[in-house]
């Protein structure tokens, strides 16, 4: 081999044009390998981690708000999932009665005799072979397919009470179908009670699966959660605390934030907390 200085007398010699190190070098007036603000004018600022960074140097506080994203769509996702199946479940039931109501509601009280924890688990095992980058879709489908039981009980309930006033009555009688029924004037006049417990069921999902990542069994790579964030904070809690204090710390002010809008939404829309 050559000896190095027979290659070249200059280092621009030896670095190609769409090197950094040549963009550098060319910038360089000193030679002395690195850049100041007189030879480089855009030279940004040294960067501010003010939630600190993780373990493999990643800013906690681009995390904790991509984190956000996958938490706050968890809850939204999960919820609407929920929201369709059991107040479609419930209206039906609430409304044609006699045995089917009987048969629909047995099987709500058999789901919920079995753990939360068991049937999601069991979607898991039963859809194991999904890719991992549907994984999320999956969670967003295991977590309403278990919140829907008491929306379709309070619906249901709701639908009881109202199938027996007059405007119920007055479709019947012109031939309304029963399709019609429920969905143009038995589910819009139960929306209070539905919107107050949708409310109150975002921060419960929100929490279930910030558990179920704490389990390694959420949210997996290449997303983050706020309880995924949380989980790996809590393997190095006594040394870097930040990591888990900021994410548990954004998800508990949320829950709380969620739980304080149910409660409101619930005093004004109940006409028992109205004042007169």
């Amino acid at each position: 081999l050559s000896p190095p200085e027979a290659l070249a007398n200059d280092l621009t010699d030896i670095l190609r044009p769409n090197d950094a190190a040549y963009f550098i070098h060319g910038l360089d007036a000193d030679q002395d390998g690195l850049l100041s603000k007189a030879e480089f004018k855009g030279l940004p600022e040294p960067a501010t981690h003010y939630f600190g960074t993780d373990e493999l140097g990643r800013d906690m506080l681009t995390r904790v708000i991509m984190g956000a994203r996958v938490s706050l769509a968890v809850g939204f996702v999960a919820t609407l999932v929920s929201l369709i199946i059991g107040v479609l479940w419930g209206a039906t039931a609430g409304f044609l009665g006699g045995p089917i109501d009987n048969l629909m509601m047995r099987f709500v009280d058999v789901m919920y005799g079995l753990p939360f924890m068991f049937l999601v688990i069991l979607l898991f095992v039963i859809f194991q072979d999904v890719p991992k980058e549907y994984r999320l879709y999956l969670l967003f489908a295991a977590l309403g397919a278990v919140q829907w039981l008491t929306m379709s009980r309070i619906v249901r309930g709701q639908v009881i009470t109202l199938k027996g006033q007059e405007f119920v009555e007055a479709a019947r009688a012109i031939g309304v179908s029963k399709r019609r029924i429920i969905l143009r004037h038995l589910i819009p006049n139960a929306l209070g009670p539905i919107i107050v417990y949708s409310t109150l069921t975002v921060p419960a999902v929100m929490l279930e699966e910030a558990f179920l990542s704490f389990l390694g069994l959420g949210v997996q790579e290449p997303f983050a959660s706020w309880g995924s964030l949380a989980s790996e904070g809590a393997k190095a809690f006594r040394e870097y605390p930040w990591l888990i204090i900021f994410p548990g710390g954004a998800l508990a002010v949320t829950l709380l934030s969620l739980n304080f809008l149910g409660d409101g939404l619930r005093d004004a829309l109940d006409p028992k907390m109205q004042k007169d």
